[in-house]
């Protein structure tokens, strides 16, 4: 995901060399923290939680991710899940409808518009609306990065996009 990510992104040469490794944009792997996990991946302005699994639990794993962004200072967190048997593009990136809401907003793009251009699909789990989320492949997900890096007002703080 993170070798994915800084070559859609421009980030890396040919071989996988940063172009600047002092670069902030540049898609890292954290280190990991304990009780104050920071996520696995950060990919300014978002964390990653990478998962491997068999039986999904992306309601928990939405949770989980939101908290560890906070822990790392990021605005967004999301949930990156492997799709077996796929390459990386293919993997599927969830998000809160609450976490998708200010990411559109941030962008400043209507609903319908947000929604077709990065091909997120709506899943809604019973009356309860923590449940409820949104998905979208990796591919889509790298492509929004890069439209948010160039086009997402500066300085956009988490207060401004709640």
């Amino acid at each position: 995901m993170r070798d994915y990510l800084n070559g859609s992104l421009g980030l890396v040469d040919a071989h996988g060399k940063f172009h600047d490794p002092m670069n902030g944009a540049n898609v890292r792997r954290a280190a990991q923290e304990g009780a104050r996990d920071v996520g696995d991946i950060h990919c300014a302005p978002f964390v990653l939680e990478a998962k491997n699994t068999a039986s999904p639990a992306v309601p928990t794993w939405i949770r989980q991710a939101e908290i560890e962004a906070v822990h790392a200072g990021f605005p967004f967190g999301v949930v990156v899940r492997k799709v077996r048997g796929s390459s990386v593009t293919m993997g599927r990136v969830h998000v809160s409808v609450r976490t998708w809401t200010r990411m559109r907003l941030a962008l400043g793009m209507p609903t319908a518009e947000f929604a077709a251009l990065y091909g997120w699909s709506v899943s809604l789990r019973g009356l309860d609306t923590s449940r409820w989320y949104l998905t979208t492949t990796m591919r889509d997900f790298a492509h929004l990065v890069g439209d948010y890096r160039r086009n997402a007002p500066s300085g956009v703080s988490e207060r401004a996009v709640r």
